[in-house]
């Protein structure tokens, strides 16, 4: 059987549709994509989830991610069910080397963490996004500390070219044997964290410096993704290497007024129903597979057609038991005329940033020139591309066909809704699992702490999470208000900077993320495991952190770990530490 082609895929954050010279963009300089967007075969219609996580858990599926138990960024609600077979599950399977660099979004702890899902080598950094929670406290952007294969490794360089240079190493190393590299770019998401000099490239033309920033990060990826192409060619595995340029979703917000920013026409940006938060970029080109020659296809496709696309044009079999919702682009790459499944297919999206999702919230069900949005507003994008005019009235058997296909697709992602995504404690060969705030589970109406100038202002967060103990055994928990490698106590507030930090490369407002904290009248601690007795411990003002031992049988629990103090302090830890002790320890 002849070798089958190589894919390296390339997806970047918040960037959306409109930041490219080849889009329009009157600014932004983008020469390598803009030639690849002249050379590969490029979907015009092509829609993602509204937001990071659920969009990956799409790509990495083929499912739509609300059926995932990826709805969300945080809250628990980004960690890609146990259950799912991911994209590079099939690949490895199939004798791919597979590997990741940058932005994972699918969990930080077993069994969620991309070495856990099909990845041989993971370089990745922790949460949503550098500087996040759980992310290596003091990363920012700039010669920062990522996990490889979890154990942590610091690397010289600014996080975007940290991470295609990497992908040029895997590639070098995978000479004789199929690859599968995915480059996730953590930007250009917030914060606008960039050298000067891509900065001042835009200093006296955009709107205000954050936008210069972001479209600086674009051009920088622009770069590494015209070295990345050269690489491949200087190695001959241009011809046979499946190339794929992506955004995640629809642009961000750089500022509250949205003023000055390019938008290329549409309604809404990163989060929204209308075009703007879900159309997005989708370049692919594979010369020895016939896919090419800066072709345009205009028939509707979404994110959960990337995994079944892929194994189609890999000629990787789907098992027994495994089907997609989203279908194989593979004939409309290839210029093959596609039938009525394209013309009258529906594509659903929505934005369910909630605890639990709620039916028609920030929805978008897509047909050809239609969108309706909700379950009343119905838009026809060609006579009115900037969803303006709501056309409902006079469309009603339209507006029928449409709530009929989401009610469907809303059927079909709740099968699961209920289903809990538990993280591990004590699987085989993990030493420690991380409990991060940015994982609690509540209402979302008790406090989110998602990055860490919320842990340095000790904003509160109440909540639990839901655990499953792998094996039985006795178990060392730490309740941390720091993280371990800060070196910071419980009860310490933080004077001044504790980390080294690139303050030419920080976006203006952002130091408060990295230096300064505030300290927290901490005395006591609480752990609550559902179904065992309640541990309580008091705190000297030199303690480390909490420590509690508790036999724990196998089996789900909920874990609630929360701070007190007489004066009435009370709140979740930010960090828990859990270990399972050898036998005799």
């Amino acid at each position: 059987m002849a070798r089958r082609p190589n894919i390296v895929f390339i997806l970047t954050d918040d960037q959306g549709y409109p930041p490219l010279g080849c889009h329009g963009h009157p600014l932004v300089q983008t020469p390598h994509l803009d030639r690849f967007h002249g050379e590969a075969v490029r979907f015009e219609d092509f829609h993602s989830g509204t937001t990071c996580a659920p969009t990956r858990a799409g790509l990495m599926t083929g499912h739509h991610c609300n059926s995932t138990g990826v709805w969300h960024t945080l809250g628990g609600r980004s960690l890609l069910r146990r259950n799912e077979w991911s994209l590079a599950e099939a690949l490895r399977g199939a004798g791919y080397r597979t590997a990741l660099f940058g932005k994972w979004h699918l969990g930080d702890e077993v069994p969620y963490r991309p070495q856990d899902r099909g990845f041989d080598l993971a370089v990745c950094h922790g949460g949503g996004g550098i500087a996040q929670q759980p992310d290596w406290w003091g990363n920012d952007y700039f010669d920062d500390t990522y996990r490889v294969n979890g154990a942590p490794r610091r690397f010289e360089g600014y996080c975007t070219d940290v991470f295609f240079r990497l992908a040029e190493e895997f590639i070098d190393e995978c000479a004789r044997t199929p690859f599968f590299c995915f480059v996730s770019t953590n930007a250009p998401h917030s914060p606008f964290n960039v050298a000067p000099r891509y900065r001042d490239l835009y200093a006296d033309k955009a709107s205000n410096e954050n936008y210069a920033r972001f479209l600086g990060m674009i051009t920088n990826i622009d770069e590494n993704f015209g070295r990345l192409r050269a690489h491949l060619a200087a190695r001959g595995l241009e011809e046979d290497t499946i190339l794929v340029f992506m955004s995640d979703n629809g642009q961000t917000p750089v500022d509250g007024s949205f003023r000055g920013q390019y938008n290329a026409g549409m309604r809404g940006l990163k989060g929204s129903p209308y075009e703007g938060g879900h159309r997005v970029p989708f370049f692919m080109r594979w010369p020895s597979g016939g896919i090419g020659g800066g072709r345009a296809v205009d028939a509707l496709a979404a994110y959960v057609d990337f995994m079944p696309t892929i194994l189609d044009l890999c000629g990787i079999a789907v098992p027994e038991g495994r089907s997609f919702h989203g279908q194989s682009l593979a004939s409309l790459a290839r210029g093959e005329s596609g039938g009525s499944e394209w013309t009258d297919r529906v594509v659903v999206t929505d934005t369910q940033r909630l605890a639990y999702p709620v039916k028609w919230r920030l929805s978008c069900a897509m047909r050809g020139r239609w969108r309706l949005i909700g379950r009343d507003w119905l838009y026809d994008l060609v006579s009115d591309p900037a969803q303006r005019t709501d056309v409902a009235a006079a469309h009603p058997e339209v507006v029928a066909d449409l709530r009929e296909a989401y009610e469907a697709w809303w059927e079909l992602c709740a099968e699961q809704l209920d289903a809990e995504t538990p993280i591990a404690l004590g699987a085989p060969g993990q030493a420690v699992a991380v409990l991060n705030a940015h994982d609690l589970r509540n209402d979302l109406d008790l406090g989110v702490v998602w990055n860490q100038g919320q842990v340095r202002a000790g904003e509160a967060c109440h909540g639990w999470w839901e655990v499953d103990v792998a094996r039985e055994g006795t178990f060392e928990i730490e309740l941390r208000r720091w993280p371990v490698e800060s070196g910071h106590g419980v009860a310490d507030g933080i004077d001044g900077r504790d980390v080294e930090i690139d303050l030419e490369g920080l976006q203006p407002g952002a130091e408060d993320w990295f230096e300064g904290g505030r300290a927290l009248p901490i005395d006591a601690a609480v752990l609550d495991i559902s179904g065992l007795a309640q541990q309580h411990c008091a705190l000297g003002p030199d303690a480390a952190c909490a420590s509690f031992r508790v036999a724990l049988p196998e089996g789900p629990r909920r874990l609630r770990a929360r701070f007190t103090s007489a004066n009435g302090y009370y709140a979740s830890a930010y960090y828990v530490y859990v270990r399972r002790l050898e036998m005799g320890a």
